[in-house]
């Protein structure tokens, strides 16, 4: 089946009475209206391992993600939908949640190991699938070259310049596509990481594996409330006045960060004024599931 990865995400003004008291004009990327399931970077990264495997002629997707994770829910979609078997080899005790039903429901067969073997997803691989001629390897959260090509296309979609692009970052690797695809139409736009997770800082190492040059960026590391898939009371309440006042529907994991960020450092007069500021939704919302008990309240 030919892989046709169509991408259209449109791009929307934010309109809030800071961002008028600060001077900035701010906006965000769509790219969660990509597709229903196959939604933001997700899409993204897949691209390009889709049509790797295919070229080399492997049928069978294998690859790796926590209990919640959206990453494993869209490549059981997108194996699915290209006519490709998939497994995702998940971390942690066997469980059923919403995700895992879905990923299930897609046809993707799933594999619990314990924490310590996760760690290793090489030897993991090898032991599932060594003698497998039709499996194909792809890492979790879809981080390779591969995937940060996929992501650079992202700016070519533009049509305006940005003094300023933020997005959340988990693997880096959508964090590497989009600076390398700011250098290669050589704008001068600044790129602001927000790491999800703990002591992201080491995200520059794993960032650095998929830049076609060095070059410098923003990592803000201050806005994981936690760690990976932690919330606080305060990103709750955040997620739900964004949702209630603009429309558009965010998830506490990665884009809810990105976008406290954005606005606590617009609260300190960080940003030139007239400053145009882009935000990348990265999609994912399907991981509000796992959390619709923390915004009962």
């Amino acid at each position: 089946m030919q892989i046709d990865f169509e991408i259209f995400s449109p791009v929307h003004q934010i309109h809030d009475k800071l961002f008028d008291e600060q001077g900035l004009k701010v906006f965000i990327k769509r790219d969660d209206m990509i597709h229903p399931i196959i939604s933001g970077n997700k899409w993204r990264k897949l691209k390009y391992l889709l049509e790797d495997a295919q070229a080399v002629r492997k049928t069978h997707l294998v690859t790796f993600g926590g209990a919640y994770s959206n990453y494993l829910l869209a490549t059981a979609a997108a194996a699915a939908k290209f006519g490709f078997k998939a497994t995702g080899i998940v971390r942690g005790e066997e469980v059923n949640n919403d995700t895992l039903f879905l990923c299930r429901l897609h046809g993707m067969n799933l594999i619990f190991v314990d924490r310590e073997s996760y760690r290793d997803k090489t030897a993991l691989f090898d032991k599932y699938f060594a003698d497998n001629a039709s499996a194909y390897f792809i890492n979790e959260g879809g981080a390779s070259e591969l995937g940060a090509k996929g992501c650079s296309e992202l700016v070519s979609e533009l049509t305006q310049n940005y003094d300023h692009v933020f997005c959340a970052c988990g693997t880096g690797t959508t964090a590497a596509g989009i600076i390398n695809g700011l250098q290669l139409h050589n704008l001068p736009t600044r790129f602001h990481g927000v790491p999800v997770l703990k002591n992201g800082e080491f995200l520059r190492t794993e960032i650095s594996k998929c830049l076609a040059s060095a070059t410098d960026y923003d990592l803000h590391t201050e806005y994981h409330f936690g760690g990976y898939g932690k919330v606080t009371d305060e990103l709750i309440r955040f997620i739900k006045d964004f949702t209630s006042s603009t429309g558009i529907l965010i998830e506490p994991v990665y884009t809810g960060k990105m976008l406290f960020a954005l606005y606590d450092m617009a609260a300190k007069n960080l940003f030139a004024p007239d400053s145009k500021i882009l935000v990348i939704h990265t999609g994912g919302l399907w991981g509000l599931l796992g959390m619709k008990d923390k915004f009962r309240s």
